[in-house]
């Protein structure tokens, strides 16, 4: 990827990947920031533009809001405070050793044609209604994929990225987390090891994560086939593809003076640049 595209800031529209130019004319009396509902208003818009069309379980939601006119305002931009995957991940990053003491910014989109810059002026609000709303969590962690997707065809469906919006915050950055193999479906987009397992064991809500599957154009499942066996064979077939994954960069922001304490006993690491890029 082109060094360029790290001195500009990524956008979304319809899971489209597209850079803006940082020295934009972003215009903060032109916006504002508010908590919004997840399920009304927050997952819509991450489904419909993010590229993984997946939106986590979310402990809070805030929106970016464009003010037009006659007091209208459009909803531009979405940061997810999501439950972490894995709970191990707020102690092992924060050194805070209760695990609802965290959260992960699981999503973080805004709309191609809001100007560059915006990112940071926007997570910085989101973690003061965040402090507000949720006055047990003192840690936001935020992961970068630096893997590049491509579709079968060969289109770019996520650039990666190093995260630079973060480093622009004074994030810590923690190094990675642990390599793993995904499972991608034919347009890029990865498979969670959380949709992964629910198929397999018929959790709770498999049914929404296995039409991805279906969505996707892959084969259905066979009649009086078990998912597990379903998933097997369209590994065999080529139809999911087996990626191999580097671990994504984690980043940390510690929002009060006791976890900035705890966090004094971890290591950090330099910011990584733009030739961490990788392509699957």
């Amino acid at each position: 990827m082109s060094a360029l595209a790290f001195s500009r800031s990524q956008r979304w529209r319809e899971r489209r990947a597209k850079f803006v130019p940082d020295a934009g004319t972003f215009d903060p009396a032109c916006f504002s920031v508010d908590v919004i509902s997840c399920a009304r208003e927050a997952k819509p818009f991450v489904i419909e533009h993010h590229y993984s069309g997946s939106f986590p379980a979310t402990r809070l939601s805030c929106g970016l809001f464009r003010n037009g006119p006659g007091g209208r305002a459009e909803l531009v931009g979405v940061a997810a405070f999501a439950v972490p995957m894995n709970n191990a991940a707020i102690p092992k990053h924060t050194g805070l050793e209760d695990a609802a003491a965290g959260v992960d910014l699981g999503r973080l989109v805004l709309l191609d044609d809001v100007e560059g810059n915006a990112e940071s002026w926007f997570v910085a609000r989101a973690f003061r209604l965040l402090r507000c709303e949720k006055r047990t969590v003192q840690s936001v962690i935020a992961y970068s994929d630096p893997l590049r997707r491509v579709s079968r065809d060969g289109t770019v469906t996520m650039p990666g990225h190093v995260g630079m919006v973060y480093q622009a915050l004074s994030a810590t950055c923690r190094g990675r987390s642990a390599a793993r193999t995904n499972l991608l479906l034919p347009d890029g987009r990865v498979l969670s090891p959380r949709a992964l397992s629910k198929i397999r064991r018929m959790d709770r809500g498999w049914i929404y994560a296995a039409r991805q599957i279906i969505d996707a154009g892959l084969s259905p499942r066979a009649a009086g086939e078990a998912p597990a066996d379903w998933l097997a064979r369209l590994v065999e077939a080529g139809e999911l593809r087996r990626s191999r994954h580097p671990g994504n960069l984690v980043y940390t922001f510690h929002l009060t003076r006791a976890a900035k304490l705890a966090a004094r006993k971890l290591p950090s690491l330099p910011y990584p640049g733009p030739e961490v890029v990788v392509a699957a």
